[in-house]
C-alpha cells in the first residue's frame, strides 16, 4: 500500500504537563484529567480553554476525528458554569444522532457527577424519568437532537421556555452535518427561536472534524456577525496514511452475474472484492462503507457466506438506518469492547463521531463522491499512537470491449477514485451547497411557531423563522405568498382570526398532531421484520411481500413465514436464498467542479499513482488511451451512433442547469459526471442547438425553472405552490444558470 502523511493529533497516556490553560480549569476537572493519565492537553484544548473562558464570542472548534473536541469545549464550559451557577439549564448540546448523544453522555457523565452538575440525554429512546426531573428542576447540561427540541416546543411549550430561557452556551456537535440539508435549516430556525427566549443570546460553540469552508460555517453559527466567530484549528502533527485503490472489472457477459445478483457468481467483481475483504479484514476491527443500503446488504451477506464456507465464526455485520436500534447498538458495542474481531459494513450511519474504539482500517466500496465524507470516514482509523490510518477503495468497473460507448471506456469509477485520493491528500473539501428544502422548512416552522404560541401575527412569524440564518433568504414577499397558499380553502393549513392572528387550520392541526411532524425529513411507511420475537428492522412498503417471499436483510437471508398486513409485520426465518429488498430509489450524490476537474486531470495524465493496484492501473491506462483516442482535450461534442455526448467537465449543479437549457430547446438529455448525453440526436443537430444557446446568452432562470421536472422533493413540498418552489429553484441556481452560455461557448 502507498504511504503518505495526513494531520494527526498527539495521544496522551501519562499525567499532564502543566500549562496556563490547564491551570484555568476547575480543580475537580484538573483532578479528573490527572486521573485519566493524560500527558498534556491537546493543542485544540489549549486553544479552546482561554477562548471560552475569557471571551464572549461564538467559537468554532475544527480538528480531526479523535482530537479531543468534546473535551476542548466542555472542560472550559463546565468550569464556567460551575463557578457561576444559575437556575435553569446552562448548556444545550445539539447532536445529529441519538447514538452520538449516548456516546457524549458516557464521556461526560462521571465528570459532571463529580462537579455536581446534572446532565441529561434527551431523545426519543432516553429514560423518561431523567427528562421529567430536568423539567421540574432545570439545571446543568442537556444533550439533545433537533427533533426533541421541536417536540418540546410543540408538546410542552411552557417547559421549553423554562428549559431554554436561561442558557449560557449552545454546543453544536458535528457541525458539518448541519451546514446543508433540511435538518440544518430546521436547527438554524430552532436556535433562533431559542435565542428569542433569552435576555442575552447564548454563546454558540461548534465542533467539527470536516469543514471545507470555515467562513461558511462561521456564518451559519452567527448569521449577523460571522466575523465575530472565533475559529480555532488544530495545528496537529502529520500522521501516516496507507492507502490503496483496487480495481475490478466484471467478467464478460456470458459468465458475469447480473448487477443485482447477491455475489454468488465467483467470477463477479463483487465476489472478488468480497474475497479480498475476507482475507484482509478477518481478525481485526474494520469499517467498510457502502454508498447504499443495498450495497451494504450484499457485501455483508457475501462476507458472512465466506465465513460459513470457511467454517470460521462470522465477523462481518451490516449497519444502516433500517436495521433495528438493538442490532445496531450490539454491533457498536462489540466494536467498542474490542474483545471479538469485528468488521461493520455500513452506510453513513457510522460516519459521524460515535466512539467505536480502535479501528484498524477503513474501506470504501465503490468510488467516493464526497471528499468531506471520505475524510470523516478515514478519521475512524489510526487512532492509536504509532498506528497509521489505512484506507482501501474498491472500484468496480463494467466489462468493456473496444468499440463500446466512450463514456464506458473512460472507466469513471477508477477516475473518480484517483481524483478523490488526490483531493483528500490536498485536503480539498467541498463547500456547502444550497439546500432545496427551504420552503418546506419555512412551512413546517410556521406550523410549529403557531402551535407553540397559540397563534401569531404574520410579521412576528416571519421574524421568528426567517429573521436570521439560512432561512432569511426567504423574502417577505415569498412568505406572504406562502401564507396565502397555506390558507386556501383547498389547503386549510392555517386560518386567520378576526384580530389578525394566524391560527392552525383543519389540515394544519392534523399534521402537527402527528408524531412524524417533529422530523423535517420524510418517513416512509415500512414493514417490520421479526424473527423469534426480535425486531430485525424495517423495509419500505414498496416491497411486494407475501408468505414465502425471500429477503436479504441485516446481512442474512430470510424467508417470510407469516404476514400481518394491518400491523405491517413480517415474521421471518433463516433461508439459503434471498432477493434484494428495495430501499432507496436510484440516486446520484452531487459532485463538485473541483472533483470533475481532478477526474479529467487523472484521465489526461501520464503518472502511475503508487496507490493503484495492478488491475487498477490497467483500468486507468485503458481509460487514458480512450481519452486520447477520442481527443477529449479538444473534442467537446462527440457523435456515437444515434447519440451525441457533450463533454462539459463541470460539477453536477452546472451540468444540470445546462441539461435543463437543452430540455427547454426540446431535446431529451441524460446528465452524468462528465457532461450530458443526447439520445437519438445527431452531432450536427446538437451543435446547432448549443450554438443557439450561446448566441442567446442563455435563458433567464425564471424561464429555465419552468422546465424543471420533479420540483417537489422535500417533506411538505406537496403543500407548497408551484410558483414558490420554482422561485426557490431560481434563487438556488442563479449562479449556475448564468454560466450556461459560457459552457455553450466552450463546446463550440
Amino acid at each position: 500500500m502507498a504511504r503518505m502523511k495526513l494531520h494527526r493529533t498527539a495521544m496522551m497516556n501519562s499525567p499532564p504537563s502543566r500549562s496556563s490553560a490547564f491551570d484555568r480549569l476547575h480543580p475537580e476537572i484538573q483532578r479528573w484529567v490527572w486521573e485519566k493519565n493524560w500527558q498534556a492537553l491537546r493543542d485544540i484544548q489549549d486553544q479552546a480553554i482561554p477562548a471560552i473562558l475569557d471571551g464572549q464570542s461564538d467559537v468554532l472548534i475544527s480538528a480531526s476525528t479523535a482530537a479531543g473536541k468534546t473535551e476542548a469545549a466542555f472542560l472550559p464550559i463546565l468550569t464556567a458554569i460551575k463557578t457561576e451557577e444559575t437556575a435553569g439549564l446552562s448548556v444545550l448540546c445539539v447532536s445529529p444522532l441519538k447514538a452520538l448523544i449516548n456516546d457524549q453522555f458516557q464521556r461526560l457523565d462521571l465528570l459532571c457527577e463529580r462537579l455536581e452538575i446534572p446532565i441529561v440525554r434527551w431523545h426519543g429512546d432516553a429514560p423518561q424519568s431523567a427528562k421529567q426531573r430536568t423539567i421540574k428542576e432545570p439545571r446543568g447540561v442537556a444533550i439533545i437532537t433537533p427533533e426533541s427540541i421541536e417536540a418540546l416546543f410543540i408538546r410542552k411549550p411552557a417547559a421549553a421556555r423554562t428549559l431554554f430561557g436561561g442558557l449560557r452556551f449552545v454546543v453544536i456537535d458535528e457541525l458539518h452535518a448541519f451546514l446543508q440539508g433540511p435538518r440544518g435549516l430546521h436547527l438554524s430556525s430552532l436556535l433562533n427561536r431559542i435565542d428569542e427566549l433569552n435576555q442575552s443570546r447564548p454563546r454558540r460553540v461548534g465542533l467539527s472534524a470536516t469543514i471545507g469552508d470555515l467562513s461558511a460555517a462561521a456564518k451559519w453559527m452567527n448569521w449577523r456577525h460571522p466575523d465575530g466567530v472565533l475559529v480555532l484549528e488544530s495545528s496537529a502533527e502529520k500522521r501516516e496514511l496507507q492507502l490503496q485503490i483496487r480495481g475490478y472489472e466484471e467478467a464478460p457477459p456470458a459468465s458475469s452475474a447480473a448487477e443485482t445478483d447477491l455475489g454468488d457468481d465467483k467470477n463477479s467483481a463483487l465476489a472478488r472484492i468480497s474475497a479480498h475483504m475476507f482475507k484482509c479484514f478477518r481478525g481485526e476491527n474494520n469499517l467498510v462503507f457502502g454508498g447504499r443500503r443495498v450495497d451494504v446488504e450484499v457485501l455483508a451477506d457475501r462476507l458472512r457466506q465466506l465465513s460459513e464456507n470457511a467454517g470460521v465464526p462470522n465477523e462481518f455485520f451490516a449497519h444502516h438506518g433500517s436495521i433495528s436500534k438493538g442490532l445496531r447498538e450490539d454491533l457498536e458495542g462489540r466494536l467498542r469492547r474490542g474483545d471479538l474481531p469485528t468488521t461493520a459494513v455500513a452506510t453513513s450511519t457510522l460516519e459521524l463521531g460515535i466512539d467505536l474504539g480502535s479501528v484498524k482500517s477503513v474501506a470504501q466500496y465503490r468510488s467516493p463522491r464526497s471528499i468531506s465524507s471520505l475524510k470523516q470516514r478515514l478519521g475512524r482509523s489510526g487512532r492509536r499512537e504509532g498506528s497509521p490510518s489505512i484506507l482501501r477503495i474498491y472500484a468496480s468497473e463494467s466489462f468493456v470491449r473496444k468499440g463500446d460507448d466512450p463514456i464506458d471506456q473512460l472507466r469513471l469509477e477508477i477516475a473518480r477514485s484517483v481524483a478523490a485520493v488526490r483531493l483528500l491528500i490536498r485536503d480539498r473539501l467541498e463547500p456547502a451547497s444550497v439546500d432545496s428544502s427551504t420552503a418546506t422548512v419555512v412551512l413546517h416552522q410556521t406550523l410549529s411557531v403557531i402551535t407553540e404560541r397559540g397563534g401569531a401575527r404574520a410579521n412576528r412569524l416571519y421574524r421568528a423563522i426567517c429573521g436570521a440564518g439560512p432561512l432569511s433568504s426567504f423574502s417577505t414577499q415569498d412568505y406572504a405568498r406562502l401564507l396565502r397558499h397555506m390558507a386556501r380553502p383547498d389547503v386549510k393549513l392555517i386560518e386567520q382570526a378576526s384580530d389578525g392572528a394566524i391560527m392552525l387550520g383543519e389540515l394544519g392541526e392534523k399534521i402537527v398532531d402527528s408524531r412524524t411532524f417533529y422530523a423535517i425529513f420524510p418517513t416512509d411507511q415500512e414493514w417490520r421484520l421479526i424473527h423469534k420475537g426480535e425486531v430485525l428492522g424495517t423495509i419500505p412498503l414498496s416491497n411486494i411481500i407475501g408468505v414465502g417471499s425471500l429477503i436479504l436483510f441485516a446481512g442474512r437471508r430470510w424467508r417470510v413465514i407469516t404476514v400481518d398486513d394491518p400491523a405491517k409485520v413480517l415474521d421471518v426465518t433463516p433461508h439459503k436464498s434471498a432477493r434484494l429488498p428495495k430501499f432507496e430509489s436510484a440516486f446520484s450524490e452531487e459532485i463538485s467542479d473541483a472533483f470533475v476537474a481532478e477526474m479529467r486531470a487523472a484521465l489526461c495524465g501520464i503518472d502511475e499513482p503508487p496507490y493503484l493496484d495492478k488491475e487498477g492501473m490497467r483500468l486507468l491506462s485503458s481509460a487514458r488511451v480512450a481519452y486520447q483516442e477520442f481527443d477529449l482535450d479538444s473534442v467537446k461534442i462527440l457523435g456515437v451512433g444515434r447519440d451525441t455526448h457533450l463533454f462539459l467537465w463541470r460539477g453536477t449543479a452546472v451540468t444540470n442547469a445546462f441539461a435543463i437549457s437543452l430540455q427547454s430547446a426540446g431535446l431529451e438529455c441524460e446528465p452524468h459526471d462528465v457532461g450530458v448525453t443526447l439520445p437519438d440526436t445527431a452531432a450536427d443537430e446538437a451543435r446547432a442547438i448549443v450554438q443557439q444557446i450561446s448566441s442567446a446568452g442563455g435563458l433567464p432562470t425564471d424561464v429555465l425553472s419552468g422546465f424543471v421536472e420533479n420540483i417537489r422533493s422535500a417533506k411538505y413540498d406537496d403543500l407548497i405552490s408551484d410558483e414558490i418552489l420554482r422561485n426557490e429553484w431560481r434563487k438556488r441556481n442563479e449562479a449556475c444558470c448564468s454560466e450556461v452560455s459560457e459552457v455553450a461557448r466552450s463546446l463550440i
